[in-house]
């Protein structure tokens, strides 16, 4: 049973997220709360499996309850659900730990396999935000500069178009038959190997380089 945590100052909004939730027998929700600090507060004594962020909202918004979140509760995903697709707000929730950014339009279906997904580690993102966060990496240098030729083995290919795909390492893991700590270490030289920080980072590599044929996702 997943345990969600619902913040957003319409109470209209929350009672239907909450209908529409508990629509799936395999999610509960665990609390409501109408802003960034009462999310906080239940957090730590729900201890929900993921809190459901709303970013503008009275008291403490969503973007700083987010950062606290995960500072303080790193195992709990934060899914930023809102309206607001600004740059600012979407680089600002991200950078501040989000685990994903959906827009209120989202369909119900979608939200609900969104939830599931991020339980797992899997990364959702909404059309328009993915793009906007891609064209930002484009634009951004790499931390360390662009080769023209990567040493990377097979595996590590197989393991880039994986991360392209979207997968979490655990299922990485069950694909290749790994342990999870393994499939870590590889991403983690993989990473080095490409002069990048984090997964969005390698896969705008990887495909700017030709390592993955978009195609093949």
């Amino acid at each position: 049973m997943i345990r969600v945590l619902i913040c957003d100052d319409q109470l209209i909004v929350c009672e239907g997220l909450a209908k529409i939730l508990s629509s799936d027998p395999g999610i509960t929700v665990a609390g409501v709360t109408h802003d960034g600090a009462e999310a906080l507060a239940l957090v730590a004594q729900v201890h929900p499996d993921l809190v459901l962020m709303d970013l503008k909202m009275p008291v403490m918004n969503g973007i700083l309850a987010t950062r606290k979140i995960h500072e303080q509760y790193p195992d709990i995903p934060v899914l930023v659900l809102t309206t607001y697709d600004d740059d600012e707000w979407v680089f600002d929730a991200l950078h501040s730990g989000a685990a994903g950014y959906l827009l209120k339009d989202t369909p119900p279906k979608d939200l609900i396999a969104s939830i599931q997904g991020t339980v797992t580690g899997k990364t959702f993102l909404d059309p328009n935000v993915a793009g906007k966060l891609l064209d930002d990496y484009q634009k951004r240098p790499l931390v360390s500069p662009p080769q023209t030729h990567f040493r990377i083995s097979e595996r590590e290919q197989e393991l880039l178009k994986l991360l392209a795909s979207g997968l979490s390492n655990g299922e990485i893991a069950q694909q290749l038959f790994l342990s999870e700590g393994t499939v870590r270490n590889y991403v983690s030289e993989l990473f080095k190997k490409l002069g990048v920080s984090d997964r969005t980072q390698a896969v705008v590599v990887a495909l700017r380089y030709g390592l993955v044929d978009f195609r093949d996702l």
